[in-house]
This record gives structure tokens, sequence and C-alpha cells, in this order.
């Protein structure tokens, strides 16, 4: 369908292709939850003016921090990768840093990268480590949202939220052990094939596991007040939560779910959370002016980013993942490892270090996972036991001796859809059997069912922006993106939301919004 009659200057477009509905949303954003340092901590003194965070002495030094930041980037960067577009990164930076000098600790040297991820999502890491998703990247209207974003998660780290979380335990936590970080998986053949699922930030297992409303509320503040003083208006942050609130309600709607809301800073819409609206309008009553700053720049860099699965990335993915299409799943090997497959089992193989090998079988009794390896495959005595929790999924591990060999094996039981899992983990290096571990639990955390769309396709939606025309319907353009009727309410309700009109509303002519090509 030509679609020229609704926008000006624009060739004609394809719009929202079947390959769209590979999108899975989570609406959860959170910041680096359960991320505490430990010892202990003593919050004193008056609050400061302008709602600045109030004075905090700890028993970990800044240094530390800034340690405890970079050990864990490099545990995400084992599981998650990063979105190559250095001229967007750069314009990310660029407005980060921008943002940072308003903040508590504008010397603080932060790092800012994007995650290549669809989901809808931002955390912080302890010493200044920002990330933020290319999927919430592309729910963004304008540059003064991406810094009311930022300026969240700096809020966060320079109001020294980590040290105020008082976890002592969370200082362990790292970005592999924390892998409940992507997507609503693919489950069966309910509402395109997908369940739309809230998930939590890397750091976060539940949605209310963030820092909690006072240091969420705060954050929020303190953005504002960054925003002001970095020459964006203020009302950015009621823009941004307006965004993330609206595609939660969109997403428990189609879901038909409820529940908190992600933030942990209103229940209803932010608008018309008192709380909400009396600490970010306490920013617009400081002094400062708010600069006219326009939005080409931010268009400029959003304009082509990559919408939904990135199937591109998938076939050109350095590391080591594996696809399973018959059974539905998905894993990282470690990099460089041997894999060998038959049709239900796959062994993944180091010479020098050990060997991964999974197999399936079909539920049986209605046990927990760590009743199956105890029961069913009769391993008891386990050591280094935990439950596993990642990407909705349950499961169960542990160490143990492998009665064959003798060797030390890292055993896991996952359970997906009406089968469980089996992994086997050999060490054969003896002497380094706590790196090997760590490195074979790593990759058993990243296990998880092939998402809605996922696949070796080298077909990739993108961002358009396009100016719309008098005529411009956000129904018509559902229409001709070629979708069953019964997917039409979908494909509208996610062009809303993409330019900030969910539930309804109609850009005026000459505006710029954003399409599907």
């Amino acid at each position: 369908m030509n679609l020229l009659p609704h926008y000006t200057n624009v060739p004609t477009i394809r719009v929202l292709r079947p390959l769209f509905f590979s999108i899975i949303l989570i609406f959860i954003i959170s910041s680096c939850s359960r991320i505490t340092p430990a010892g202990g901590i003593i919050i004193g003194g008056s609050v400061p003016q302008k709602n600045r965070a109030p004075t905090i002495t700890t028993f970990t030094s800044e240094a530390r921090l800034k340690e405890i930041g970079a050990e864990q980037h490099e545990d995400l960067l084992k599981t998650q990768s990063l979105y190559e577009d250095e001229s967007l990164l750069e314009y990310v930076r660029y407005v980060g840093s921008q943002v940072a000098k308003s903040s508590e600790q504008p010397d603080l040297d932060y790092q800012f990268f994007i995650l290549d991820y669809a989901g809808v999502n931002a955390f912080a890491s302890p010493g200044g480590y920002i990330y933020i998703s290319r999927g919430l990247l592309s729910f963004l209207n304008s540059e003064a949202q991406l810094a009311a974003i930022l300026g969240h998660e700096i809020a966060h780290v320079s109001a020294r939220h980590f040290r105020r979380r008082g976890n002592k335990d969370a200082l362990g936590r790292t970005a592999a052990t924390a892998a409940g970080f992507v997507t609503g998986i693919a489950t069966g053949s309910n509402y395109l094939g997908y369940q739309l699922n809230e998930i939590g930030s890397i750091w976060a297992l539940t949605a209310s596991a963030g820092f909690g409303r006072e240091l969420e509320l705060e954050a929020d503040g303190l953005s504002a007040e960054y925003l002001l003083e970095s020459g964006y208006d203020p009302e950015a942050m009621f823009d941004l939560l307006t965004i993330l609130k609206d595609q939660e309600d969109f997403t428990q709607h189609i879901a038909g779910t409820g529940g908190d809301s992600y933030h942990g800073s209103f229940a209803s819409h932010p608008r018309t959370d008192r709380r909400l609206q009396e600490i970010i309008g306490n920013a617009g009553k400081l002094n400062g002016n708010v600069a006219q700053i326009g939005n080409e720049r931010f268009r400029e860099n959003l304009d082509g980013l990559i919408f939904g699965a990135s199937s591109a990335s998938k076939t050109t993915d350095e590391r080591n993942r594996y696809y399973q299409d018959l059974l539905g799943y998905t894993v990282v090997f470690p990099d460089e490892w041997q894999i060998d497959e038959t049709t239900t089992t796959v062994t993944a193989t180091n010479a020098a270090q050990g060997s991964i090998h999974i197999e399936v079988q079909r539920i049986q009794d209605n046990i927990e996972p760590g009743a199956f390896i105890r029961d069913k495959m009769s391993i008891e005595g386990l050591q280094k036991s935990e439950k596993l929790e990642q990407y909705q999924l349950l499961g169960h591990t542990g160490i143990a001796v492998s009665p064959e060999t003798g060797n030390t094996e890292r055993i896991a039981a996952i359970y997906l859809g009406p089968r469980v899992f089996i992994f086997r983990a050999e060490i054969t290096d003896a002497e380094a059997i706590d790196e090997i571990d760590d490195l074979l639990l790593s990759s058993i955390r990243t296990f998880r069912a092939i998402q809605q769309g996922e696949s070796a396709s080298t077909t990739v939606a993108k961002i358009k922006f396009v100016q719309a025309s008098e005529f411009f319907d956000f129904s018509v353009v559902a229409q001709s993106s070629g979708a069953q009727l019964s997917d039409l309410t979908l494909v509208e309700g996610m062009l809303r939301l993409l330019n900030g009109y969910y539930p309804r509303g109609t850009p005026e002519a000459g505006e710029w919004v954003k399409l599907i090509e």
C-alpha cells in the first residue's frame, strides 16, 4: 500500500512487517538494585537544599566501588552484547555527561553503554557504570527524555543509593548470576504465540526489588534538578515516566494481568501521583533557564535504530551462542569451546578445562527441580546447592563428584515447558576448579527459551522518522502492516507507544513520528 498521502517528504515505506511481532516488552526500569557495599553506614546531617541527598559515611571506599562496578561490567559482557553503533553511543555519552555535570559527583568517571537488547530497561552499577537498552531508546521521543532517564540512573550513583540499601549479601551478586535480564519468553500458542511478561532488571528478580519508593522518588527529583541545570525542561521526567506507565498499562491489557508498577514511585498515572508531582515540581521552582534544545540531533542519531529482535546480531554474535530449534532453547557456551550435537543433546568441550553436556527428559512428576536432581538423577549431598530463577524459568544447581571419573561436576536441572533440561558439566583441570566452575555456572545461567521471531533471518526492523500529514491515522498505518485482523490492535497500540500517543491521540500535520520499516 502506498503511504505517501500520510507523510510528507518520505518515500514509500515498508511498515511493520511480520517481524514486528518478534518484539517482547519488558516494562520494568530499575537501577542496580541489591548492589550495596558491605559494612555499616551512617546517614546523618540535615537534608541539604535542592532536595540533595544526605551525607553518608561508609566503610567501602569510592575506589572499591569503582572496582566492583568494573567487575560487574565484565560479568555482564559474558551474557549480554553491546549495541555497536559508535555514533549513537557517542550521542548517549554526550547527553549523559552533560547531565552528570550537575550531579553530586560531577567528577566521577561515568561510563555509558547501550545494550543490544529489545526490552525496555536502564540501570546503574557502582562506580558510575550506566546502561540503557536499545529497546528503551526506541520509545523515547526527545533528547530531554533521554537526559531524564540517564539522570535518574546517575542520581542512584551520585546520591550513593547503593550505600543506603544496607544489603551486604548483594556485593557478591554479578551480572552473570543475575541473569534474569532479557525478555518475555515464547511459551505457547497464546496471544501472538508469546506471553508479555514483566521481568525485573538485571539486578532484580521481581518488579518490587528495586531501590524502593523513597529512593526511586529521590532519583526522580534529583534527575529533574539535573535537567534544569543542564538546560532541559524538568517536565521531561513526567514525560519519561508517562511513557513507561503507558507501556505497563498496554502490556497488562494485552496479557490480562495486573500488578504494581515497575518503578515503585506511582501506582496510578504519574501525572496524578501527588508525591511525584511535588518532588519533580520542586525542581521547576529552582532558579534556572530552560534552553530551547531541539530534537534534530536526537532524530538523526536514532533514525535507523534496530527495533525488536536483532536478527543480524544473532547471526554475527561473537559469543558462542547455540540454538536448539527443535526443543526451543538457546544457551551461550564458553568462548571457543567445541560444540557437538545430536537431535536432542549437545556437548560443548574444551580439553584443557572440561565439558558441558545437555540432555532433555519429559517431566513425569510434579516435583521441584532440586528434588528432581536428588530423586531422579540420584545425586545426594549436592554442594553449593541453590535455586535457579532465570528468564521466568525454574531450576536448581549444585556441585557433585562424578562417580565415573572422580572429577568435580556442576549439575543443573531447568524446567522449560513440559521438559526438564539436565546439565552435567565436568571440570577436568583440578587446579582451577573454582575458576572453571564460575565459567560453567555463567553458561548455565544463559539458558532460556528462544524468543518469538528469533532466528537466523537477516531481516531487521528499524526505526524510521517521518513527518505526518493532515491525513495521518495510526489505524491506517496498522492496516498497512499486512497483519491479520486480530493483530491490528496490538500493531496500532505499539505504534502509539512508540510515539507517545497511547492510548489515543493523533499527531498534527508536520509532526515527526516514528514508524518501523
